[in-house]
């Protein structure tokens, strides 16, 4: 595994489910450098939503551990370090496109020229222009989706942690989206990316596999 980047190791991690325990993920180990795309691969229930949540720091594993750079990650939100695609998307019904795109920005205090090329060029790559000053509640599922992609990738992180983020994508928006991540990768982020996709395992420096909430494979492309 890298020094920098996001290791997660010997990590195990449950929940309680009608006062039971339910073991979702067993010893798993996984690294994710700058400048890499690592996809997670598995069946539905294998635990890459599980491993997503614990790498964007919504979450604290059982056991083992996650890091950035050496570091816990942080449990409030800094998307200059990590930042997040859920598969809710997690967007402001209250605000437009080009607001919910620009939030990580103004929390940062982003300069607003930079802020303005960094969204122009987000809103080309991702085929949102046409959308920028709708209210997010007026637009698709897939335009909502690819606005959370925008979002993610606007303060260029350390680390995007990306939950199976094509799938309300047609063929054409898939290959967009699957562009911006390969773009942020080479930029010097590390994306890590759940997927059933195989166009998004294509592209990926490196596929890790889980079943059962086990790794089974980590392997080059």
């Amino acid at each position: 595994m890298t020094d920098s980047g996001l290791r997660v190791v010997g990590v195990s991690h449950g929940y309680a489910v009608r006062g039971q325990r339910l073991e979702v993920l067993h010893d798993v180990s996984l690294s994710v450098a700058p400048g890499e795309l690592v996809a997670l691969a598995g069946p539905s229930g294998s635990g890459k939503s599980t491993v997503c949540h614990l790498a964007a720091g919504f979450e604290s594993p059982d056991a083992g551990t996650v890091a950035l750079d050496g570091d816990a990650c942080p449990s409030v939100a800094d998307w200059a370090r990590i930042a997040s695609v859920p598969q809710q998307h997690g967007l402001l019904a209250g605000l437009s496109v080009a607001d919910n795109i620009a939030l990580p920005a103004y929390r940062a205090g982003l300069d607003a020229a930079l802020l303005d090329e960094r969204l122009a060029g987000l809103a080309e790559a991702l085929d949102l222009g046409a959308f920028t000053r709708r209210a997010v509640t007026e637009t698709s599922l897939g335009e909502q989706q690819r606005t959370a992609v925008a979002r993610a990738l606007v303060l260029s992180p350390r680390l995007v942690v990306l939950d199976e983020p094509t799938g309300h994508q047609d063929d054409d928006h898939v290959e967009q989206v699957i562009g911006v991540l390969v773009g942020a990768a080479r930029a010097g982020s590390g994306v890590l990316v759940a997927s059933h996709d195989e166009r998004v395992w294509a592209v990926a420096d490196r596929v890790v596999r889980l079943e059962d909430g086990r790794v089974v494979t980590d392997a080059a492309t």
